[in-house]
């Protein structure tokens, strides 16, 4: 019965090359404090979007010290540090800030290391990335930052550029049905200069199948490729031309067997956290199949 419900599943898998779909994920002790900060770190996102520096600083303890980047300049407490967001935001509408959590420590019951990555976007201005370890203080059952170290990284090269229409991929995304669930993560490598993503399929609490897609810019056709590699062997790549709102993915692929396959995936962003997908032009071993329906795919909620 789980070979009868998996071969549909591995197929669409097969034809999406990495489309959908999610890497490990390494869950700290206790989860529910995890959880805690997790829902911090997207409150504090929220904040520092409306540009609400109140919220923001109330969300430091109350001898945090908070280091500037660039400068090196220090600001004590939580009046000197909603000065200091106070004086970035005035003047600067459109600041968004976007970050990725990549692992969260607890060294004691009471504090917490989360490390991640922080992107500082502009109209009209080069977004800066920012390396960060956040040190969280547990205060009257209330997780508060009482520390951030940030380093930027370097200026993105070139192919960011190349790239950057599919910057809204990045973070976790799920398509679950009764057979199974798909996730996918997304992130930059280092400047910025390719997309990775890591994606898996599960059945009930097992994971049967995963692979990894990296996406890069080819400057010498001016194009977007992909390359994805699975679990079973199979590989593939793929040529990624936009159409209106929606990208157009012709991919030519090499099953474990070494049969070759052909598709067109057609990826339509619906909003930040919503993306169609469908499968149509499929061809496995010279014989043409059916289009596969369009499917939706959600932003994985990470606080859960």
């Amino acid at each position: 019965m789980k070979d009868a419900v998996m071969k549909p599943i591995l197929l669409k898998l097969l034809l999406m090359l990495g489309c959908v779909g999610l890497g490990p994920i390494a869950w700290s002790d206790p989860p529910s404090e995890e959880s805690a900060i997790r829902q911090m770190v997207k409150a504090y996102v929220d904040a520092y979007n409306r540009h609400d520096a109140d919220a923001v600083a109330q969300m430091w303890s109350p001898e945090a010290v908070y280091t500037n980047p660039h400068s090196g300049e220090q600001f004590v407490g939580r009046d000197a540090i909603r000065g200091e967001f106070a004086a970035t935001f005035r003047g600067s509408n459109d600041l968004k800030l976007s970050l990725v959590t990549e692992s969260i420590e607890f060294v004691s019951p009471n504090v917490a290391i989360e490390k991640g990555a922080a992107t500082l976007s502009q109209k009209g201005s080069v977004s800066e990335s920012t390396r960060y370890s956040a040190v969280y203080v547990k205060r009257d059952e209330q997780w508060l930052l009482d520390r951030v170290t940030e380093i930027v990284t370097e200026r993105p090269k070139p192919s960011y550029e190349g790239l950057k229409e599919l910057e809204w991929l990045i973070g976790s995304w799920i398509d679950t049905d009764d057979d199974a669930t798909v996730v996918t993560t997304c992130n930059w490598t280092k400047n910025r200069s390719f997309l990775t993503r890591m994606f898996s399929i599960s059945v009930g609490d097992n994971v049967d199948f995963a692979g990894m897609q990296i996406i890069g810019w080819d400057a010498a056709e001016k194009t977007i490729r992909s390359w994805v590699f699975d679990s079973d062997g199979g590989f593939g790549q793929g040529t990624w031309h936009r159409q209106g709102e929606a990208w157009h993915i012709r991919l030519v692929g090499t099953l474990p067997d070494g049969t070759r396959s052909f598709s067109t995936n057609i990826m339509r962003r619906v909003d930040d956290d919503t993306f169609t997908w469908q499968a149509v032009d499929r061809m496995v071993a010279g014989e043409l199949l059916p289009n596969v329906d369009e499917i939706v795919v959600k932003r994985r909620d990470e606080s859960q």
